[in-house]
């Protein structure tokens, strides 16, 4: 793809859809910055080095960025149509990959790339609503198992898919929840959307009730087999959406 052809990139404000139909492939990546100040110019960078180039590949659907609570991390949440076009993109001369990190890497260096997950979306939990709502903030959850298995993955996602469906008490704050489980099978990642930082705070302090009561459901959920860290929560707010103009 030529620079003449190539679409230019928009940046919106408005949030990804996780559940968009023609998404065959995400990516969920995080980066520690160091501090609010260096989060801050990383985000800024961010923005001027994808503002200003080309969009990179039409199998690229969405690239979205997201600033960490703790002062210090950055998320990364792109889609992809499919594995071919991301691999196509990964191999083709001159995708600005390298340059569009090197610009970030000059503004803030000593970024740390702490991780990349490639997923897939398997089953997503709305709740019933009808319009998809805005979230006031992002939260992500990652399950890693003992061993690769997609189908244990799958079965682990579909119990608290169950207890969220079971569960008769307030979901608290929660508009939508979406299970992307890894290539190999061994890591789900929730992408949940909340109506606000505050109001997932109050979920998980309110012990006995709402999201993780002491239902069956999320007992079952609670005494899974073979997990080995359910643990990671992280908090994000929305920064910068790009698309292709």
């Amino acid at each position: 793809m030529s620079a003449t052809s190539a679409p230019q990139t928009l940046s919106t404000g408005a949030h990804p859809d996780p559940a968009r139909a023609d998404v065959g492939l995400t990516f969920v990546s995080t980066w520690s910055t160091g501090s609010p100040e260096r989060q801050r110019a990383t985000l800024i960078a961010i923005a001027r080095a994808w503002e200003s180039r080309p969009w990179p590949h039409p199998g690229l659907l969405s690239y979205n960025v997201y600033a960490g609570s703790d002062g210090s991390t950055v998320l990364h949440f792109s889609q992809w149509r499919d594995e071919e076009s991301y691999q196509e993109f990964f191999a083709q001369a001159g995708n600005g990959r390298d340059a569009r990190n090197g610009d970030i890497d000059a503004a803030v260096p000593g970024i740390e790339r702490l991780g990349l997950n490639k997923t897939r979306l398997y089953r997503s939990w709305t709740g019933g609503a009808g319009e998809r709502r805005e979230p006031g903030a992002i939260v992500i959850v990652q399950v890693d198992f003992d061993a690769p298995d997609t189908g244990r993955a799958r079965a682990w996602a579909d119990g608290v898919l169950a207890a969220l469906n079971s569960d008769p008490a307030e979901k608290g704050g929660l508009l939508s929840a979406h299970f992307h489980i890894s290539a190999d099978g061994s890591r789900v990642v929730n992408y949940a959307e909340w109506e606000s930082e505050e109001a997932h705070v109050d979920a998980l302090a309110a012990a006995g009730a709402g999201i993780g009561s002491p239902t069956p459901e999320w007992r079952e959920v609670r005494e899974f087999p073979g997990v080995v860290h359910d643990d990671a929560v992280a908090r994000y707010r929305f920064a910068y959406g790009f698309l292709p103009r």
